[in-house]
């Protein structure tokens, strides 16, 4: 099968008949094979009585249905799972998305070996309560993660089966899928300019509170990308600045009591133990030593989790794999 086309949906009841009819239609003018994959978020509407409907008409449109809604990383998750097709496109079903980029995405995947593409919707039709946050998001991200894209949450994107069945995503993932794929060594991103249409029913499911949610989950994400293989690497950099700091203070104090003791005799205006910089310095060392152990432990975990994971495999020569 040449694509699967993964499309979530949540109250999209009036969007999918034509959105079926305008995928099937540019398929079917370029030879593909292909199956649509629609995953019903918890609609209210009759979404899945309109996905039923075209699987009658068209069998390669398949789908699920949540019983209630779990989000779009959720969705998207459980598309990948499903697909079969050589190519994986994702799409949003609000016909903001133009199936008539599947053809070039395609192209981009199976000619130029993209392991993945992203959309990049350059002229945009939402308001700017959504744009101006979303420009934000991107360029934050983009600097954070060194993945020069310029529209992360475009929902249409392309991507080598390879990496979808490789990746796992949760809570509001499926924005940093990007840098989740290059983390797992598909690192041949890049992007395309695609169109953006009006939205033609409903209203949008994007707002500022999306944007602290997401910049929250990229916090996660970079600490769990960077370290979650070596903890140490983190807590121990930590603990050794503390404990350093704790003991500088403390070879402070001491000088400061043996000079008034054995040098200058001139006795100290308040004892050792006293002045602030002792309770700093307590608290440093004491912190530096924790920090230390939890990177200690936090490693052995690690390596242990390590010890029962089989590392990825993308592909086989001469060998069966194994069930």
């Amino acid at each position: 099968m040449n694509i699967s086309v993964i499309i979530p949906a949540k109250d999209e009841e009036e969007s999918i008949p034509e959105l079926s009819q305008w995928i099937s239609r540019v398929m079917n003018s370029h030879g593909f094979s292909y199956e649509v994959i629609f995953i019903d978020d918890g609609s209210t509407d009759g979404t899945w009585d309109a996905i039923k409907k075209i699987n009658l008409e068209n069998p390669a449109f398949k789908g699920f249905q949540f019983n209630r809604n779990f989000g779009k990383a959720a969705a998207l998750h459980t598309g990948f799972k499903a697909a079969k097709g050589e190519v994986v496109i994702t799409m949003d079903a609000d016909l903001q998305d133009s199936p008539d980029e599947i053809p070039e995405l395609y192209k981009l995947i199976k000619e130029q070996k993209f392991h993945l593409v992203s959309g990049w919707k350059k002229k945009r039709h939402d308001p700017i309560s959504k744009t101006l946050p979303s420009k934000f998001f991107n360029a934050v991200t983009s600097k954070m993660s060194g993945i020069k894209l310029h529209d992360f949450n475009c929902g249409l994107k392309a991507y080598d089966i390879r990496v979808v069945k490789n990746i796992s995503i949760y809570g509001d993932m499926h924005r940093y899928i990007p840098v989740i794929a290059k983390w797992a060594g598909f690192g041949k991103i890049t992007e395309k300019v695609v169109e953006h249409r009006e939205r033609k029913f409903g209203s949008s499911k994007y707002g500022w509170t999306r944007l602290i949610s997401g910049f929250l989950d990229l916090l996660t994400l970079m600490f769990v990308g960077k370290f979650s293989k070596k903890p140490m690497h983190f807590f121990g950099s930590m603990g050794i600045v503390s404990f350093m700091l704790g003991f500088i203070f403390t070879l402070n104090l001491l000088w400061q009591k043996i000079d008034s003791v054995y040098i200058s005799k001139i006795p100290l205006k308040r004892d050792v133990y006293q002045q602030p910089l002792f309770y700093l310095a307590l608290v440093a060392v004491v912190i530096g030593v924790q920090l230390f152990l939890t990177g200690f432990i936090a490693d052995l975990l690690a390596r242990q989790s390590l010890s029962r994971k089989d590392y990825l495999v993308i592909d086989r020569l001469g060998i069966d794999p194994v069930e």
